[in-house]
């Protein structure tokens, strides 16, 4: 029911040589809901981890993940859970919490062995914790929503911050996710770069024909992939992270590193990108 994968950090020259089969394969996660499986994807980038569970409505739990070395994955770790499907139930420390489609939950460091139950499909993401802090469901309601773009650049779009200073206490871990107003298809234009932490995008709410072209790399060096339905990318801190659709999308953001300060960003400007 368990499958890992892990992820080493790559330096951007190493980038710069990569065929399109080669980035994918380290910059890509596909695959990530199966029916029946939880399947986490442990990168070298500041030991973030993500990945799917998808109960199919019985039981999955995640709890001893060998490449932490740790009795429990949550021993010295935090959580953030997206419900990208149907109703769905999370338990943990002897709670429960029902998520929507669309809701998110915090697990702080200690919480214990995950189980995921029902018809949800959970995008699971993961931090080293230094402190513990509690366990919260935050719904959509919940969220601190921040209207970006104009119509006139196609990037119009509503961010809806979730594990966030503005929302609640973490570690590290900062979580969200963008969607697009209709008519527009640019997401993080101007891009940015922030080199104190990592993140990684999963796109979600696309129909089976769509794709976005995610776009990555040094501002003077870019490279693209085509990026399908729950495919997530992997941004190290050296690279952009832009992308443009041929149809309906949200993204879900989620970043590691030394901060947790949302606008530590570097912008890029069209004109400079090559």
């Amino acid at each position: 029911m368990l499958t890992v994968e892990t992820r080493h950090a790559i330096h951007a020259d190493h980038a710069k040589t990569m065929d399109t089969d080669t980035l994918r394969r380290h910059f890509l996660a596909e695959g990530l809901f199966r029916e029946g499986e939880i399947r986490l994807v442990y990168t070298h980038y500041d030991r973030f981890t993500l990945g799917g569970a998808v109960p199919a409505g019985g039981s999955l739990t995640l709890d001893k993940v060998e490449e932490t070395r740790t009795d429990s994955f949550l021993d010295r770790r935090e959580m953030g859970i997206v419900n990208i499907g149907d109703t769905g139930t999370v338990k943990a420390g002897g709670d429960s919490w029902t998520l929507e489609r669309g809701d998110v939950l915090y697990l702080g460091r200690g919480a214990g062995a995950v189980t995921f139950e029902g018809q949800g499909r959970f995008y699971i993401t993961s931090a080293p914790a230094h402190a513990t802090f509690p366990n919260r469901l935050i719904t959509i309601a919940d969220a601190v929503k921040v209207e970006m773009g104009e119509a006139a650049t196609s990037n119009k779009r509503v961010i809806n911050q979730f594990i966030h200073p503005l929302v609640m206490e973490s570690c590290q871990l900062v979580l969200g996710y963008t969607q697009l107003v209709d008519g527009s298809v640019w997401n993080t234009m101007p891009a940015h770069l922030h080199d104190r932490r990592m993140e990684a995008y999963l796109y979600w709410g696309m129909d089976e024909a769509s794709r976005v072209v995610h776009f990555m790399g040094e501002p003077q060096e870019t490279r693209h992939m085509i990026v399908a339905d729950e495919q997530a990318t992997l941004s190290p801190p050296w690279s952009i992270h832009s992308g443009a659709g041929i149809g309906e999308y949200t993204f879900i953001w989620a970043m590691a590193g030394d901060n947790v300060d949302y606008t530590d960003m570097d912008f890029v400007q069209p004109g400079e990108l090559r």
